[in-house]
Formats: structure tokens, C-alpha cells, sequence
């Protein structure tokens, strides 16, 4: 089973988190299931930039982003080259490091 390696953030999870996940398991969801309290304004239907994440070791094992994931995240707060939006991951076999930024910007509703 793949594991999921969260990093310390100071509101969300100043602890850290590593957890195991099923194979085909989306990320913000499983982030969600294990208590992490990602922002995820959209209901994850990839209509804003709030459960923007930034993968730290993994990214590239992962399937590509689709161009509207790309166009969001062009939006987001603190982009990476490695800037995912977590609802738009699903976890194969790959472990991942996800860190989650100090900020978000909810563009959906705050019209920026």
C-alpha cells in the first residue's frame, strides 16, 4: 500500500502525518479521511485553488495534470514546479511527501 508522507504545517498539522492508503485513493480525500483538515472550497471538483498542495517526493511517478488542473493552479498561492491540486490526484503505487503551503487563495468565490 502506498504511504502518505505529510509535512509539519502550523495550523493544519503541526505534528506531521504518515499514513497508508488503497491503491487508486484520491489525496485530498484520503487527506480528509485521516484527519488532515485540507481546504477543498470547490467540494473537489477542480473549480478553485484551495487544496493546492506541493508534492515533495513522488510528483513525478504521478499521472499528469490535465490542462484545467494547470489553468488553476497557475492561480494559486506559493506555486512550485511540483504545485498539485489534491483533489485532482490519485495515488498508484508511488509513495508520496506532500507538503501543504502556508496559504490558500479560494478563487472560486473570492473572484481573483
Amino acid at each position: 500500500m502506498p504511504r502518505i508522507k505529510v509535512l509539519p504545517h502550523s495550523q493544519i498539522c503541526p505534528e506531521g502525518a504518515e499514513f497508508e492508503v488503497e491503491k487508486n485513493s484520491n489525496l485530498c480525500q484520503s487527506l480528509l479521511e485521516h484527519g488532515i483538515k485540507i481546504e477543498h472550497a470547490c467540494d473537489m471538483s477542480c473549480a478553485c485553488t484551495t487544496c493546492h498542495v506541493i508534492i515533495r517526493k513522488g510528483f513525478y511517478e504521478l499521472e499528469e495534470m490535465n490542462d484545467v488542473e494547470a489553468d488553476l493552479l497557475d492561480r494559486a498561492w506559493g506555486l512550485e514546479p511540483e504545485s498539485r491540486l489534491s483533489c485532482q490526484v490519485n495515488i498508484e503505487e508511488e509513495d508520496l511527501e506532500v507538503e501543504i503551503p502556508k496559504y490558500t487563495i479560494n478563487h472560486a468565490s473570492e473572484n481573483h
